[in-house]
């Protein structure tokens, strides 16, 4: 099992339910093909660098999980098939980049307990 992080964006023309919907769909796809969802953060809608199809908005998600290597082909052609999601980036995290998101994790909680 590797280590992994995605992140992806989604149309900006969806309701929030609907972006719910695709969100939830990707985390059954990991979790029904052996992965297991270690973290997952909202970013909400922000704006993009340059406009991709015509969309200077989207909503931004990031999902931290550990998949064997096989997952990542199908996660991927789930994501180019999917007519919600406007980009994905999805890539393998070292043991040094996963023990600083761990960190980083923990002191999110943290200011959000404060």
């Amino acid at each position: 099992m590797n280590h992994y992080e995605t992140v992806f964006i989604v149309t900006p023309v969806l309701s929030e339910a609907q972006v719910k919907e695709a969100v939830e769909k990707f985390k059954a796809l990991i979790t029904e093909n052996g992965g297991e969802m270690v973290n997952e953060e909202n970013w909400g809608l922000r704006k993009l660098a340059y406009p991709i199809q015509k969309k200077s908005t989207g909503f931004y998600q990031l999902l931290q999980f550990d998949a064997p290597g096989e997952l990542i082909e199908k996660l991927e052609l789930n994501y180019r098939r999917d007519e919600r999601i406007i980009r994905f980036l999805t890539f393998k995290l070292d043991k040094y980049a996963f023990e600083y998101s761990i960190k980083r994790k923990g002191k999110l909680k943290s200011k959000e307990e404060k």
